[in-house]
C-alpha cells in the first residue's frame, strides 16, 4: 500500500481542524464530525486546545484513500507556533493549504505559501467556508493569484456562495490548458495543433502538481461536505506518494517529542529508507548518541497500532531513545535539520509564583523545551532566573497555562522584550601566552575577530599549524569560543563575525625519573576553556560591537479614509512606512516596525481603522538600535568583562 504524509496548513481560524475532522468523516474514520467550538477534535488532544479552539502543537491521524494510507498532519495556524510548522515541513510529502472564502488571503497564508514554493513542496488549495455569509470563491481566484501565486489551476465552480446550499462542482476551467501549457511544451505543441485530449491534460496536471510547478485550487467547505469528495480525489490522484527503499539503510527524521503518561520520551520520526525494528540498536543525533527501540507504533484508520518494525515512507511513534531531540536524524543523517521561517525575536523571565520551587520549574521548562526547543531556555544562576524565547503574547499564554495544567505550577511574566544581536564593528586582536603573567592558565591562546557577511553566523578559523599542539585543545578552543559568543559586550548573542585563531601553545606532559608523569605541569582542556573567554572578549573589546534589534517587515490594508489617524501612530511605534499605495477605497501600506512593537500594533489597528485593517508582519532582519539607551542582558555566564570576578568563579584564584 503506498503512503502519503499529507500536511494542513492555514492561517488561524480558516479552517484546518474542521476540515480534518470532515476528511476523516468522509472516508469512514470517524462516525461524527467534531467541533472546533465544542471542543471534541480527533487531533486537538491537549485541554487548552479545546478551551481556546485552536491547534497549538502538530497531531497525526491515518485514513485509507482508495488503497493510499495517509498520514495526515494537523498543524497550528497561529503565527505564534510558527516552529511547530517549520518541524513538520521536512517530513510531508505534500499540503492542502486551506483559504477562507469570507476572509481571504492572509497574513500567514502568504507566509506559508512562500515556503512551500521555495521548498518545492507540492500544494493544492482549498478555498473553505463558502457557505458562510460573504463567501466567495470565483471572484476570489485573482486575489489568490496575485497574492500566493499566479500558477493556479481552478478545479471547478461554486454555486450557491455565501448560503447553506453552496456547491462545489469539479470540472477543469480552460484557463487550465494555458497555465500548464506554461511548463510543459509537449502541452503546448497538442494545444496549438488542436489534439489536447483529457487524459493528456489530466497527466500533465498531476505530474505538474508533483512537481510543485502548480497549484489544484479547490472550493467547499468543512462545515456542510461540500467539494470535500473532489479535494479527495486530488489528494489521491495529484499529489506523490512518498518514497524510500525499505531495504536500504535506516534513515529518518525526529519531527516532534512529547512524554508519555509515564513521562518516557516518545519520539514521531517520519522513515525516509529502510526498515527499524523493536529492540533496534541505532545511532542519532549529531553526537554520537545510540540508543534501543523498545516500542513502536504507526497511525492507521484513526487509531494508533503497535507494530514491530516501521519502514520507509511511514511516521512512526518510538520509545526507548532517551536523549533524543526534535530534528535529530535516526539511522544514517540526512542533511542538516533546516530553519525554514524566521527564529524568535522576543524574550520574557518566567517569574515564579508562591510556593514555586524554581528547580521544579526549571525541570517544566526544560520538558517543554524538549518539545519545543526554539523557547530557547536561558538560566541565570545568580539572580535564580530563568528567560524564555517567544515569537508572541499567545505564545506566553499557551507555555502559562501549560505549567499551570500539566505541572501545577504558578507563574507570571515580566514584560516581554525584544531578543536583540551584536554584531562586531571593527577588527580586534587579543593574546595571552602560556606560563606569563597575568595568565593562571598552561595554554597559550591568541584570537582576532572581525566582521562577516550578514548572516553567516560565526566562523571560525586557524592561523595556526593544527599539529601544534593536541587536537583537543584545538576543539576546546573552538567550542568555548562559540558558547562565550552567546553573551558579547551588552550581554547579547555574537554574530556574523570570523573567529580566528592566531597563537597557540600548551605544556606536554614531563616525566621525572622514579616519579612517573607531573600532571600539575601539563595543560588540559580546562585551561583552553578556562582562558578562551578572556582572551575572546578582550578581542571583542577592542573590536567593538553594535546592538541590532529585531525588525519586521508590515503590510496594512486599511480604509483610505482611516490613513490620516494610522500614520502618526506608526510614527509613535517607530515603524517606518516605506511604500504608500492607494486602491479605490483602500490603501495599502508596506513598511519595517521594531519586532518590540508589533503586539501593540496588532491591539491598536482595529480600533484606529473601524476593524477593517488588516496587519501581516514577519521578521525580516536586524538594525542597529539608534535610539534611546543601547539595551542591555544581564549576563549568566562567569563574567569574562570582569577579570577578577571571572578568575574567582573559574579558578578561585585572582591571578592578578
Amino acid at each position: 500500500m503506498h503512503v502519503l504524509n499529507l500536511g494542513i496548513l492555514a492561517h488561524v481560524d480558516a479552517g484546518k481542524t474542521s476540515l480534518t475532522e470532515r476528511l476523516l468523516h468522509t472516508v469512514g474514520v470517524i462516525d461524527e464530525v467534531g467541533s472546533v467550538d465544542d471542543g471534541n477534535t480527533q487531533t486537538d488532544s491537549l485541554a487548552l486546545e479545546r478551551q481556546r479552539g485552536i491547534t497549538i502543537k502538530s497531531a497525526v491521524v491515518s485514513f485509507p484513500l482508495d488503497g493510499v494510507t495517509v498520514n495526515l498532519i494537523d498543524t497550528p495556524g497561529h503565527p505564534d507556533f510558527i516552529a511547530e510548522v517549520e518541524r513538520v515541513l521536512g517530513v510531508l510529502d505534500g499540503v492542502v493549504l486551506v483559504v477562507s472564502a469570507v476572509e481571504g488571503v492572509q497574513a500567514q497564508t502568504r507566509v506559508l505559501m512562500r515556503t512551500l514554493r521555495r521548498l518545492r513542496i507540492p500544494t493544492l488549495l482549498f478555498v473553505n467556508k463558502i457557505d458562510r455569509r460573504g463567501a466567495r470563491y470565483e471572484g476570489m481566484l485573482p486575489t489568490v493569484a496575485e497574492r500566493l501565486t499566479a500558477a493556479i489551476v481552478p478545479m471547478g465552480t461554486v454555486t450557491g456562495a455565501g448560503t447553506s446550499d453552496a456547491r462545489f462542482t469539479p470540472g477543469l476551467a480552460p484557463v487550465a490548458l494555458d497555465v500548464l501549457a506554461d511548463h510543459d511544451d509537449g502541452l503546448l505543441s497538442a494545444y496549438v495543433e488542436g489534439t489536447v485530449t483529457g487524459d493528456l491534460l489530466h497527466a500533465a496536471l498531476a505530474a505538474q502538481t508533483r512537481q510543485a510547478l502548480v497549484h489544484p485550487v479547490y472550493g467547499g467547505s468543512a462545515l456542510t461536505g461540500a467539494g470535500v469528495d473532489a479535494l479527495l480525489a486530488g489528494i489521491r490522484d495529484l499529489l506523490p506518494a512518498a518514497g524510500g527503499d525499505p531495504g536500504g539503510p535506516v534513515s529518518g527524521t525526529v519531527f516532534k517529542v512529547e512524554r508519555g503518561p509515564a513521562g518516557e520520551k516518545v519520539a514521531y520520526a517520519r522513515m525516509f529508507s529502510g526498515t527499524l525494528r523493536v529492540r533496534d540498536r541505532v545511532p542519532f543525533g549529531d553526537a554520537g548518541a545510540e540508543g534501543k527501540v523498545t516500542a513502536i507504533s504507526v497511525f492507521d484508520r484513526g487509531t494508533q497500532v503497535a507494530r514491530d518494525a516501521v519502514g520507509a515512507g511511514r511516521i512512526a511513534r518510538l520509545w526507548g531513545l532517551t536523549d533524543i531531540r526534535i530534528g535529530d536524524a535516526v539511522g544514517r543523517p540526512r542533511k542538516a535539520y533546516e530553519h525554514f521561517f524566521a527564529p524568535p525575536t522576543l524574550e520574557t523571565v518566567v517569574v515564579p509564583g508562591p510556593g514555586v520551587d524554581n528547580r521544579a520549574l526549571h525541570l517544566a521548562l526544560t520538558q517543554l523545551a524538549e518539545q519545543d526547543p526554539l523557547i530557547g531556555l536561558r538560566y541565570d544562576e545568580v539572580r535564580q532566573e530563568i528567560s524564555v524565547s517567544l515569537y508572541g503574547e499567545v505564545q506566553k499564554e499557551v507555555v502559562q497555562s501549560t505549567l499551570a495544567d500539566e505541572y501545577g505550577l504558578d507563574v507570571g511574566f515580566r514584560e516581554t522584550t525584544p531578543l536583540c544581536i551584536e554584531r562586531p564593528v571593527g577588527r580586534g586582536e587579543a593574546v595571552e601566552f602560556n606560563k606569563k603573567d597575568p595568565n593562571p592558565f598552561l595554554a597559550t591562546v591568541g584570537l582576532r575577530v572581525e566582521p562577516a557577511p550578514v548572516g553567516s553566523g560565526v566562523g571560525f578559523r586557524l592561523e595556526v599549524e593544527l599539529g601544534s599542539m593536541p587536537y583537543a585543545f584545538f576543539k576546546a578552543v573552538e567550542d568555548t569560543v562559540r558558547t562565550t559568543l552567546a553573551q558579547g559586550l551588552n550581554g547579547w548573542q555574537v554574530t556574523d563575525c570570523t573567529v580566528t585563531m592566531t597563537h597557540s601553545g600548551y605544556s606536554p606532559r614531563q616525566s621525572h625519573a622514579h616519579q612517573g608523569f607531573d600532571k600539575s605541569m601539563s595543560s588540559t582542556g580546562a585551561d583552553f576553556r578556562g582562558l578562551t573567554p578572556l582572551v575572546l572578549i578582550e578581542a571583542l573589546r577592542r573590536a567593538g560591537t553594535r546592538v541590532h534589534e529585531p525588525m519586521h517587515r508590515f503590510r496594512i490594508e486599511a480604509p483610505v479614509d482611516t490613513l490620516g489617524a494610522l500614520l502618526p501612530v506608526l510614527a509613535s511605534l517607530t515603524a517606518v512606512p516605506h511604500t504608500t499605495e492607494t486602491r479605490g477605497d483602500t490603501c495599502l501600506l508596506e513598511g519595517s516596525v521594531p519586532a518590540a512593537r508589533v503586539h501593540e500594533l496588532e491591539q491598536r489597528l482595529p480600533g484606529l481603522t473601524r476593524g477593517e485593517g488588516e496587519l501581516e508582519s514577519t521578521f525580516d532582519h536586524y538594525a542597529p538600535v539608534t535610539h534611546g539607551t543601547v539595551p542591555q542582558r544581564p549576563r549568566t555566564d562567569h563574567n569574562p568583562l570582569n577579570r577578577k570576578e571571572y578568575l574567582l568563579n573559574v579558578t578561585r584564584r585572582t591571578g592578578g
